[in-house]
C-alpha cells in the first residue's frame, strides 16, 4: 500500500523543453493511473502562472516532477515545494542546480575524481566572434538540456558558425566551450544506487542534437551496448559515482563519450540529467524494462521515493 495516493504530474512548463515535458507527464500520468494512483497533470504555464495556487488547488500528497530544463529541474521548483512541504520527485535543490549548470557540474566530477575533458564558460556574443580554443570543439548553453542550441566546431573551420550568433538565440546567455571527443554516444540510468545498464545511441544525423532525440527516426538506441564488458562495468561504475557526488536521488542519467578512436579508448563524462525524459520511449524506461521493470511499476518506484530535502 503506498504511502501517497493524489500525485500532481508537473508538465509542460515555459523552457525550451515544453513539448517533451508534456510527452513525459501525459505518460506519467496514465502508468500512475493504471497503478491505482490518483494522478493529475498539472502545467505551470508559459507565462506567470502561479504554481503555488495551482497544487494548493489540487492538494496533492506528492508531487511527480516531469518538467525539464530550466525554471523545472534547475532547482527553482524543487525550492516551491520545500517550501511547501511537498514531497516530490528526483533530486533536490542544491543537485539539480548543480546538474543543470555543466560546468558547475564538472567542477563536481574533478573533484571526485571523475574523468571529464577541458572545457571554459564565456558568453555567445564572444563564443561566436572567434575560435576560444583549438578546433575541433563543441559549443554548448550552459544550462540548456535535450542538445538545445548545441554547435560542433570541426577541424579546419576558419571561425565559428554565423548560427551561433544569432538573434533568435539570447545573445547574453553563457555558453560552455568543451573540447569535442570523438567517438560513440553512451548512457546509463542511474536508480537510487544501481545503474540499470549501458544504451549506446547512433544517429544518421551530424550528431546527437535535439532532432536527432526526437524526431521520429532521429535516432537508434542499442541496448545493451556493444561495447567491451569492462567498458560497461566502468561505465556503470562512473555513472553511480556521479549520481552520488552530486547528491542525486531518485532517477538521474549520465551520458558518456566513449572513444574508442585511438589506442587507448577512453570513457568521458559530458552531463548528468536529474530528471530524464519519461515518455515510454525515452531512454530510462528503456534501460528499466531491459531489467524486467515495466513503465508503470518505474513511475511507481520513483514516486514512493519522493521526498522533501528538510
Amino acid at each position: 500500500m503506498s504511502k501517497f495516493k493524489r500525485i500532481a504530474v508537473l508538465m509542460g512548463g515555459r523552457s525550451a523543453e515544453r513539448d517533451v515535458s508534456l510527452s513525459s507527464g501525459k505518460g506519467v500520468v496514465a502508468a500512475l493511473q493504471s497503478e491505482g494512483f490518483d494522478a493529475i497533470g498539472v502545467d505551470p504555464g508559459t507565462g506567470t502562472d502561479n504554481l503555488w495556487s495551482k497544487l494548493e488547488a489540487a492538494k496533492p500528497d506528492a508531487v511527480f516532477n516531469a518538467l525539464h530544463g530550466r525554471f523545472g529541474e534547475d532547482g527553482t521548483v524543487q525550492g516551491l515545494l520545500e517550501l511547501m512541504h511537498l514531497p516530490y520527485t528526483h533530486s533536490g535543490v542544491l543537485s539539480s542546480a548543480l546538474a543543470m549548470h555543466k560546468e558547475r557540474t564538472k567542477d563536481v566530477y574533478r573533484a571526485a575524481g571523475l574523468p571529464v575533458v577541458k572545457s571554459i564558460v564565456a558568453d555567445r556574443r564572444e563564443a561566436a566572434a572567434r575560435h576560444l580554443m583549438e578546433p575541433p570543439y563543441v559549443v554548448k548553453p550552459v544550462n540548456e538540456g535535450s542538445s538545445v542550441g548545441v554547435f560542433i566546431i570541426r577541424k579546419g573551420d576558419n571561425r565559428p558558425p554565423e548560427a551561433l550568433g544569432s538573434e533568435k538565440w539570447d545573445l547574453s546567455s553563457e555558453m560552455m566551450v568543451e573540447e569535442f571527443v570523438p567517438g560513440r554516444e553512451l548512457t546509463v540510468a542511474v536508480m537510487g544506487d544501481r545503474a540499470l545498464g549501458v544504451t549506446e545511441i547512433t544517429t544518421s544525423l551530424q550528431f546527437y542534437d535535439y532532432e536527432a532525440k526526437y524526431a521520429a527516426g532521429g535516432s537508434k538506441h542499442i541496448l545493451p551496448a556493444q561495447i567491451p564488458a569492462a567498458v560497461t562495468q566502468e561505465a556503470m561504475a562512473l555513472s553511480v559515482k556521479a549520481h552520488q557526488a552530486l547528491g542525486c536521488r531518485g532517477v538521474s542519467r549520465t551520458d558518456f563519450r566513449y572513444d574508442d578512436t585511438g589506442a587507448k579508448p577512453r570513457l568521458i563524462l559530458l552531463e548528468t540529467n536529474t530528471q530524464p525524459g519519461m515518455t515510454p520511449t525515452s531512454l530510462v524506461p528503456e534501460q528499466a524494462a531491459h531489467t524486467g521493470m515495466s513503465y508503470a511499476k518505474l513511475c511507481r518506484w520513483i514516486v514512493e521515493d519522493a521526498s522533501c530535502d528538510r
